[in-house]
């Protein structure tokens, strides 16, 4: 699926060379959009007439992605008009973005200009996450949009400031200009840059919002009774200049005289205002909204009110620890180590929101008590997040789901309450986590982020600049015991179903890619892939819910028929309990019809099986889920008492299985993933029942867990 977007046509009250004048202010580099690092000219050519310009670039960006664009700009000084087009060239794999840009005259007013606009953005392949990818990508396109008028505004009344009102029009070769126009020429001449704008990142092109030239509307000043004691600032407030304790004030008194209920304390209005950049009438929206949130969810009464689950006492892998060198509390995350997919499973989204807003009314109500036992102001925390066996498996799509969820809210209600996020021992698989999530972390947070890679953290610049060596936890190589729980995996038993999910309105599980399906015994589950391209990579992610199964994959040159309806006999293809469908002829023969890639793998009930094989040739290859018999005893033909106490426990010999599978192009799962690797390394060491195994030819990659 394609998304696009037409913007509506923007008009300036200036002439079109005007305009284009203050592109060219932009160049080389531009301090409103910091993003934009460098750019190389690839080609260029001028008409003889100096009439047309084309100028193509490569321009770098240091944003999360794309990063690398290509833009040509074509400008038609004679026609009074500039073409820029647009398109990415890192992760074009995966992401094709491109854009089209147009100024022209405006057509009843030639001494105005018209600026169109327009983009299609198309994710061909994100590990599942297409449409959320395409939706966060929009969002943020259409955000960054509305910023570039105000760039092209600032840089003309910069021109305005320097007393230049007006640039004259091209002229041909052939006909001399007025004296008059002449001597203008001359002297606007050395404040006009030779290459033509790239006006594509000046209207917002790109994933990072274009910061505001102008700055936030100044409100008036207060009255002189409009006045903090000056103690009472240095000791909860921290340096405010007059213009930030006049918003304080004003919007405190708002609130007084308008809202009915809890006033907040000046601490926390004040985060509103810097998140705002002091704006009132923005920091005043978005506090409205949150005060209504917080009234609604009973948000001031959860610490007392609220107790988490068991479950996330014991397996969420979080908790307060001490504070860093500037007196903020510190909060440790040992994410790689958590089972978010259990979590979700067994509490479902809902109580996992809880459980993040109960920690930072924790966070608010620990900066208080370090406000008073430091002596100076503490408005924020520090938080420390530990990557360590973080893999493929925390990108389950509704653990994703919800964490993008958990990051809206806390962003829209707890602004400016962290001060230092910390990542540490981040492996190669973050780089798709932080792709999904970074769009919904505002910019001022993501400024506080600093990330470290394998041990980076332990040299210059890393934890020993924010926490002191006495506290940095035992787990990374400290001198301090860490209280923090180690997560692990959370027991299958914990599970939620799906009924009891959908009955308390957390449709989270029933609405994933995941499908279920029903194994019989003679009657296996089975897909087809289509392989066009050879070296492709099938991944597959899949629980054994209920019974033992042996997971196959063959290959054939021929696309086995339809499946019959009622082929199953007493079986009924559909059943409650998922569906089963099987491919493969009874009259083909193996070795002549269809052949085996990948040696049998014995799955027990309750393991959770991720694995990926690289394609050989093009054509179809069957995914196959079929029932284990467990053998008889080599000694005599009579059945051992653990092989009957196993088939007493799957009823009517069925089994059930819940899979995602996924086609990879070849470049872009090594380029992206690193195969699954580190899924096998990662995630299986969490618990000492967890079983590993690996049984694949050199090219594939097959591991599982074992839940306990």
């Amino acid at each position: 699926m394609v998304q696009k977007y037409q913007s509506p046509v923007r008009v300036y009250k200036h002439p079109f060379e005007l305009i284009m004048a203050a592109y060219e202010r932009r160049f080389p580099t531009c301090p409103l959009i910091p993003m934009f690092v460098d750019s190389d000219t690839v080609n260029e050519f001028k008409s003889e007439d100096g009439a047309i310009h084309v100028i193509e670039r490569r321009c770098k960006l240091d944003i999360d992605a794309p990063r690398l664009l290509k833009k040509k700009n074509s400008l038609n000084s004679r026609e009074r008009t500039l073409h820029i087009e647009a398109h990415n060239e890192t992760f074009s794999n995966r992401v094709i973005i491109t854009e089209h840009c147009c100024y022209t005259v405006h057509p009843e007013n030639e001494d105005w200009t018209c600026f169109e606009q327009s983009a299609s953005l198309d994710i061909k392949s994100f590990f599942g996450f297409e449409s959320t990818v395409e939706k966060i990508a929009m969002k943020q396109y259409t955000s960054n949009i509305k910023k570039g008028k105000e760039i092209i505004e600032y840089y003309l009344r910069q021109l305005e400031e320097e007393g230049i009102t007006f640039v004259p029009r091209w002229t041909p070769p052939s006909i001399a200009p007025s004296s008059e126009t002449s001597s203008l020429c001359k002297k606007q001449a050395a404040s006009l840059a030779l290459v033509v704008p790239d006006a594509a990142q000046a209207e917002g092109l790109g994933s990072e919002a274009l910061g505001s030239p102008s700055g936030p509307p100044e409100p008036g000043a207060g009255t002189p009774d409009d006045k903090l004691d000056a103690d009472y600032i240095k000791r909860y407030l921290g340096d405010l200049t007059p213009l930030q304790e006049s918003c304080l004030i004003r919007l405190r008194q708002w609130l007084q005289e308008t809202h009915k209920g809890k006033i907040p304390k000046d601490e926390h209005i004040l985060r509103f205002l810097r998140a705002r950049d002091f704006n009132i009438d923005k920091a005043r929206e978005i506090m409205c909204q949150s005060l209504t949130w917080r009234k609604q969810h009973q948000v001031d009464y959860i610490l007392e009110t609220w107790s988490p689950p068991q479950v996330l006492q014991d397996y969420y892998a979080g908790g307060w620890h001490h504070h860093d060198k500037d007196g903020r509390p510190l909060y440790v995350l040992r994410l790689g180590q958590m089972d978010t997919k259990g979590l979700v499973r067994a509490l479902g989204e809902e109580a996992l929101l809880r459980y993040v807003l109960s920690i930072n009314e924790e966070g608010l109500r620990r900066c208080e008590e370090n406000t008073k036992v430091f002596g100076r102001p503490i408005s924020s925390w520090t938080c420390l997040v530990d990557l360590e066996g973080l893999n493929m498996r925390h990108l389950w799509r509704p653990g994703v789901k919800a964490l993008l969820r958990i990051i809206e809210v806390v962003e829209a209600n707890y602004p400016e309450t962290l001060g230092r996020l910390l990542i540490l021992r981040a492996p190669r698989v973050f780089p798709v986590l932080w792709t999904l999530v970074s769009p919904f972390i505002d910019d001022n947070t993501r400024r506080k982020f600093l990330i470290y890679a394998g041990n980076d953290y332990q040299g210059p610049g890393g934890l020993l600049d924010y926490i002191d060596k006495e506290i940095i936890p035992d787990f990374l190589s400290g001198e301090c015991m860490c209280e923090v729980p180690e997560g692990g995996l959370v027991p299958k038993s914990l599970y939620r179903t799906a009924e009891e999910l959908e009955n308390e309105d957390l449709r989270l599980w029933t609405e994933t890619i995941y499908q279920s399906a029903s194994v019989f015994k003679g009657a296996p589950h089975e897909i087809l892939i289509q392989i066009v391209d050879a070296s492709s990579v099938i991944t597959w992610d899949f629980d054994v819910c209920k019974g033992d199964i042996v997971f196959n994959i063959y290959h054939s040159k021929r696309s086995p028929q339809p499946p019959k309806k009622d082929s199953l006999g007493a079986h009924s293809i559909t059943s409650p309990g998922g569906n089963n469908v099987q491919l493969i002829d009874r009259v083909w023969q193996l070795g002549r019809d269809y052949s085996m890639v990948e040696s049998p793998l014995i799955c027990k009930e309750g393991e959770s099986v991720q694995g990926s094989h690289v394609t050989r040739w093009p054509g179809f290859y069957i995914l196959q889920w079929r029932f284990h018999s467990m053998p008889a005893c080599a000694a005599t033909n009579l059945p051992r008492v653990d092989d009957v106490l196993a088939s007493l426990q799957v009823s009517s010999h069925k089994c059930k299985v819940m899979y995602y599978t996924e086609v990879i192009g070849s470049e872009d799962f090594r380029g992206s993933m690193t195969s699954l690797e580190s899924s096998h390394s990662g995630f299986s060491q969490l618990s000492a029942a967890t079983t590993s195994s690996s049984q694949s030819q050199s090219s594939s990659m097959i591991s599982r867990w074992r839940f306990c």
